[in-house]
């Protein structure tokens, strides 16, 4: 049998998923003890019984300044940023896109500016955001949206342009005004393809985020991270890294989640 043609087995899949985590566990493990046999207060690896006292210092016990669960904190305010410059983005993103997919005038108007401003490094304007607009969540938020919305717009716009020319005819003949084609025939079909493109920009947005809460913030996930790295705590910056990881894959799944229970037609039809 060719290998193309072999499937593992749901258990071997498991199994296979599982090895290349397995496997970082244990190098980090053999490095960790390695290093901890040379010197006993290295802070490059530490020891399952550092990231245990560090876990419990910021996760369970109030920080004596303010009263506060640090990592409940940080999160909060991380995830109020995050989750604002998403919604913005993916508003301007539904918009943006339709009318470019749709309207040959605004595709004209508007395609090469949202090309262009693909192509802008957004974290080469962080400086303008927070000298246009201050040090506060605006310039967090704002930059979090720069980076991420032209990329969804395009992608929208290129998924309601592919649609087959003939559903547009069919809803004209049928007396379809351009609303109604908007909200009836364009809409639903590129609502799972926001969901996917929210997905693929997860990653950017938490860059984006951190890089602003690590320039300029008093909480955040990547203020903590880069608060603390003066003193080389890779106790808790390893734990702060696993703990985005986290946040971030159970989004996505999330989203994966919400597209299959509310558009599963795109489902199957990614199947076939």
């Amino acid at each position: 049998m060719r290998w193309i043609n072999s499937r593992p087995s749901s258990g071997m899949r498991l199994a296979l998923a599982s090895l290349p985590f397995a496997a970082l566990l244990i190098a980090y493990t053999v490095g960790s003890t390695a290093r901890l046999a040379e010197n006993a207060n290295d802070k490059l690896l530490p020891g399952l019984a550092g990231f245990a006292e560090a876990i419990n210092r910021l996760a369970f016990i109030p920080d004596p300044r303010t009263g506060d669960i640090l990592l409940v904190s940080d999160t909060v305010a991380s995830l109020i940023r995050l989750f604002s410059g998403l919604g913005i983005a993916t508003l301007i993103a539904l918009t943006l896109g339709m009318l470019i997919g749709m309207l040959p005038y605004a595709r004209s108007a508007l395609s090469a500016f949202v090309a262009a401003i693909c192509m802008v490094p957004p974290l080469a304007l962080l400086p303008i955001l927070f000298i246009a607009l201050g040090l506060g969540e605006v310039s967090k938020i704002a930059l979090i949206v720069i980076g991420v919305a032209p990329v969804m717009v395009r992608d929208l716009a290129f998924k309601a342009i592919e649609l087959p020319r003939e559903q547009i005819i069919k809803a004209e003949t049928l007396g379809g005004n351009s609303w109604q084609i908007a909200l009836r025939v364009v809409l639903p079909q590129i609502l799972p393809r926001l969901i996917t493109c929210l997905r693929l920009q997860l990653g950017p947005a938490w860059l984006f985020l951190i890089a602003a809460e690590a320039i300029s913030s008093d909480s955040g996930l990547g203020y903590r991270i880069f608060l603390v790295r003066r003193y080389l705590s890779m106790d808790v910056i390893f734990p702060y890294v696993v703990w985005i990881t986290l946040i971030a894959v159970l989004t996505d799944f999330l989203l994966d989640r919400l597209r299959r229970a509310v558009f599963p037609w795109d489902v199957l039809e990614g199947k076939a």
